[in-house]
């Protein structure tokens, strides 16, 4: 009997040369090694065209999909890691202001966009293309600005700050619309009072996994601390990660909300003494798994676009209409860097790029469905991606240019 293990270790063996090899590539030309992983997923997917079909066999495989999902789960971990609710709290208006900003330009030229070009699909469909729009990859713009020398700017602070916000609000959003969609696919259509309930719903279950959170982790890993071997910091972290994650998906909310939020409450304080005992901090723990789990969900988002889809106009316009919507949206955010000695146009530059959140909003629109139909189709996946890869790539050289402007260095 064949050994049902097999097959999953050959695909992971072949996903993960694929991206490192993507990403060297990528860092070699100055981009993010996310891009290389997406770039190395399109071409691996796509080997079926000269008469290679195994890989897209593994696209649709459902252990490796589950391995994908565990990594976006660890992906917003490690993103709520870097940030605690104290940093949410310091950012202040101008980041909040910017954020929301944002946010809700783009979803409503996303929207747009959807209605333009795809009028014979439902509204819902028009909204998650909206949302798919709003959040910044807060992991793409650090590289950026820290390569750049100018991590600790004003301006930088502001984009690091509202990113941050945006990807909560950009989660809320996902959420309400995720669930109205759910609502709608079950036949309760579509009402002011089910918007609101999920809204509720998305935004009791962020504060209260917050406020709860800082009450409780202290406590649960004080209580890790008593107990002897090795890895508790890490098997700690990680079943407090699961389990809000567990609790959003019971709620009915995206599991990487409650990832997330999770990852915002840990704080070094709540667990100095399993740190001594280990040695090193949570972050340096949980990357290796990240570094084995998170390239797969990047990998295998690029090997489920198919290239021939891009022989269809249509698929083509609505990729380079919504990367207009994605550049445009971003840059009504300068209207929120109130002050005159910022740097507006950096502010909005530095909010463009998608990356991985975009991928993880347009990857669940593959698994919602609305009468027996995808939310979002493969053509429509596919123009998301060729967004994703734009603004990935428009970003660095951007935001270098806009920066180098107003520094006396560069003249």
């Amino acid at each position: 009997m064949a050994d049902p293990v097999a097959p999953v270790l050959l695909a992971l063996a072949a996903i993960l040369a694929g991206a490192k090899l993507g990403g060297d590539l990528a860092e070699r030309i100055g981009q993010p090694a996310v891009l290389g992983e997406l770039v190395g997923g399109i071409v691996l997917g796509n080997l079926d065209l000269v008469g290679v079909p195994w890989f897209r066999a593994v696209a649709s495989d459902g252990s490796v999909d589950v391995l994908a999902r565990l990594g976006v789960v660890l992906l917003l971990f490690e993103v709520g890691l870097e940030s605690t609710v104290g940093d949410m709290l310091k950012v202040g208006g101008r980041s909040l202001l910017v954020a929301v900003l944002g946010v809700a330009t783009p979803w409503v030229l996303g929207w747009g966009v959807g209605a333009l070009l795809l009028p014979d699909h439902s509204p819902y469909v028009h909204a998650f293309l909206g949302a798919t729009l709003t959040a910044t990859s807060v992991g793409i713009t650090a590289r950026v600005l820290k390569d750049l020398g100018r991590a600790q700017s004003p301006e930088a602070r502001i984009i690091l700050g509202a990113a941050v916000i945006d990807d909560v609000l950009g989660l809320v959003i996902l959420a309400v619309v995720a669930g109205v969609i759910t609502a709608a696919d079950r036949g309760t259509g579509l009402s002011y009072s089910a918007v609101g309930v999920i809204l509720a719903k998305a935004l009791v279950f962020l504060g209260g996994a917050l406020v709860l959170g800082v009450a409780v982790s202290p406590r649960l890993f004080a209580l890790a601390g008593r107990l002897r071997g090795s890895g508790l910091l890490l098997t700690t972290a990680l079943v407090f990660c699961f389990v809000l994650a567990y609790l959003a998906s019971a709620v009915g909310l995206a599991a990487i909300v409650g990832a997330y939020a999770a990852g915002l409450v840990l704080e070094e304080a709540h667990y100095v003494d399993l740190t001594r005992h280990d040695e090193r901090r949570l972050g340096d723990l949980v990357r290796p798994i990240g570094t084995l789990l998170v390239p797969v969900f990047f990998v295998l988002m690029g090997m489920r676009v198919d290239l021939r889809s891009f022989a269809h106009p249509e698929v083509l316009g609505l990729a380079l209409l919504l990367t207009l919507a994605a550049i445009a949206g971003k840059q009504a955010c300068a209207l929120g860097g109130l002050g005159a000695a910022l740097d507006r146009l950096s502010i909005g530059i530095g909010m463009i790029p998608r990356g991985e959140v975009g991928l993880i909003f347009a990857n669940l629109g593959l698994s919602l469905t609305l009468h027996g139909e995808r939310i979002i189709d493969s053509g429509t996946f596919s123009a998301v991606v060729i967004m994703v890869v734009l603004t990935t790539l428009i970003t660095p050289p951007a935001l270098k240019w806009s920066l180098a402007r107003g520094d006396p260095r560069s003249a």
